[in-house]
């Protein structure tokens, strides 16, 4: 039955968007285990929320790490998340239109060329609401609102009882941002596997429902069944989760444990400062996985693995080496870093560049909406609910 639904699936998405359609869905239903579309490519989506004013650490070494040695590989769309902005900051819109562009900034920044990868802006891709409404009726509410990150969420920013009905919704909403561009693998932090987890869940369930794919059928073979989704797999990045430099948290803003990629030398060797560690002398045998060490590996190990094991060896066996200088060795690591970051946002930071990202941005949404209209098309079709044929452009 499965494969009698693809070739249904890709009909419809010919009759509805064109030979590009049949291009994609067969290429796809050819394939091996990862979908490969028009570019030649298996695909990527993964994207931030506008909820700062710009990416901190946690973010590069979680996620825009592997972006960066993806996208010549990968046929990449990067997403940001304006519409989640709003489950927190609804009342502060231009809030959120200016850390948006400040994410694009950031990321042209960091090294993300919108000449190989695709930049998504999530309020511009109508087929996303529609597909969140839709998968909202394959997730029991209090999956949703068991699902450890939403829950996290809300402990740590203080919520309570007064987060609208939008802000568990999200969580619904971030698997449609995923499945409408129909990826393999999204690259995210640690505290993310769960978002992607119920994604995931999202994906077979609709599969098997709507497409008549056997529930015993592996993940990895659900596109080639005749499912409408391949089932996306989470790629954790090289440091899973980055405590902030209050060493209790993930790095937030909201915390005030954040350092960005925008900050200057001198705020981020302040706040490197501010770590700390409770031992009291240079002498004193040190723990080698206390919150100083964990930086030690995530920042100097990167570029200087033997600098990095002879730190840690010294610190553990109280070898005279003090907090303090380590501290200034790793902010020199960290600012060696970003430095190179530093002077390209601030080379956006101009009326000029703004004009830039604005362009990068509505390049991306003409690419994206076809991709994503082209989802939708598909996914209504095996629903039964594809009357008319919609008018795109």
């Amino acid at each position: 039955m499965g494969g009698v639904c693809g070739e249904r699936l890709r009909k419809a998405a010919a009759r509805t968007l064109g030979p590009m359609s049949i291009h994609e869905a067969d290429k796809a239903s050819t394939s091996g285990s990862l979908t490969t579309h028009s570019s030649g490519k298996p695909r990527i989506l993964t994207g931030d929320t506008p909820t700062n004013t710009g990416l901190h650490l946690g973010h590069y070494v979680g996620s825009l790490e592997n972006r960066l040695a993806l996208q010549d590989q990968y046929d990449c769309y990067f997403l940001i998340a304006n519409v989640h902005a709003f489950t927190t900051l609804a009342e502060k819109p231009e809030q959120i239109r200016a850390n948006t562009i400040g994410i694009v900034k950031d990321w042209l920044a960091v090294g993300l060329d919108p000449e190989r990868a695709t930049f998504v802006l999530q309020s511009e891709i109508p087929a996303i609401a529609e597909l969140t409404f839709f998968f909202a009726m394959l997730i029991p509410f209090n999956k949703v609102m068991r699902n450890p990150t939403l829950k996290t969420e809300i402990e740590t920013k203080g919520l309570g009882e007064t987060y609208p009905f939008g802000f568990p919704m999200y969580a619904v909403g971030q698997c449609a941002d995923i499945l409408a561009f129909r990826p393999d693998l999204v690259p995210v932090g640690e505290d993310q596997e769960a978002h992607i987890e119920m994604c995931r869940d999202v994906a077979l369930k609709f599969n098997q429902l709507y497409c008549g794919v056997n529930n015993r059928t592996p993940p990895e073979r659900h596109h080639l069944e005749g499912g409408v989704f391949p089932i996306p797999r989470a790629k954790i990045g090289r440091v899973a989760r980055l405590v902030g430099i209050d060493g209790t948290n993930k790095m937030s803003k909201s915390l005030n444990n954040a350092i960005f990629l925008y900050d200057s030398a001198k705020d981020v060797q302040k706040k490197i400062n501010k770590i700390t560690t409770g031992r009291q002398s240079p002498t004193e045998p040190g723990d080698i996985n206390n919150i100083l060490m964990q930086y030690v590996d995530a920042f100097i190990a990167s570029t200087d693995p033997a600098r990095a094991a002879e730190i840690k060896r010294r610190y553990g066996a109280g070898d005279n080496l003090g907090d303090g200088h380590v501290k200034q060795e790793l902010g020199e690591a960290i600012n060696a870093l970003i430095e190179p970051m530093r002077l390209r946002r601030e080379k956006l930071e101009t009326p000029a560049g703004e004009a830039m990202v604005l362009d990068v941005i509505a390049r991306g949404v003409k690419k994206a909406n076809v991709v994503a209209e082209e989802t939708l098309a598909l996914a209504k079709k095996a629903m039964r609910v594809e009357f008319a044929g919609r008018v795109v452009g």
